[in-house]
């Protein structure tokens, strides 16, 4: 089975930030909110698109260190699962290098400091869908620990607003990350009104 994944890219530090899902999530849940004009007073007005809809995914995360401990892993002997959990929580840090660059210009007198960029986010679920993201809500329940303390269960519920091409300027790559999504989805519309066509003689019987 495919696995899901939250990969966060990042030239400065490129393997930092890469979560492959242990376990699939059991569902997702996506909102979509269409973009409409929302002008009054011609029907042409209130049907245009603004663009395509603001969807968000809605998911949770589980971890297990179990299956690591029973074979002896080191690293999750020392650690536990705070290695996965920081990798994740990675995506939503700005990088340190950036925060001390910032703060020397600081001291150093400069007026203005422009806040670190985070990484460019995807959420990888199957070769159909690999989108930009952001993250806009992030849970973290630790549930079991080993005795350090470290936690050897938990789970992760995010939220995560998928990034369009209204959102991204044209040189940015989620702008065209999601368009090719946009693309594909019109291809599997058309493949799924087409298989309905054939039942279009039931809606007049």
């Amino acid at each position: 089975m495919r696995k899901g994944a939250l990969i966060g890219l990042d030239p400065f530090n490129p393997v930092a930030s890469v979560t492959v899902f242990q376990f699939n999530p059991e569902k997702l849940t996506r909102t979509l909110g269409p973009q409409t004009s929302g002008t009054a007073g011609s029907i042409f007005e209130t049907e245009r698109l603004k663009g395509p809809p603001e969807e968000t995914i809605k998911f949770d995360l589980k971890f297990d260190a179990a299956d690591d401990l029973d074979i002896g892993d080191g690293i999750t002997e020392s650690l536990g699962l705070y290695p996965q959990l920081s990798a994740l929580e990675m995506l939503v840090y700005p990088k340190s290098a950036l925060v001390i660059t910032n703060t020397v210009l600081l001291a150093t007198g400069t007026i203005e400091v422009i806040p670190p960029s985070g990484p460019l986010t995807l959420f990888v679920w199957g070769p159909q869908r690999i989108l930009p993201v952001q993250i806009k809500e992030f849970t973290i329940e630790e549930q079991k620990f080993d005795s350090n303390l470290n936690p050897i269960e938990a789970k992760a519920t995010l939220a995560l607003r998928v990034l369009s091409y209204n959102d991204l300027s044209l040189t940015h790559p989620g702008y065209w990350i999601f368009l090719l999504h946009q693309i594909a989805k019109e291809v599997f519309a058309t493949i799924g009104s087409i298989g309905n066509v054939d039942n279009l003689d039931e809606l007049f019987e």
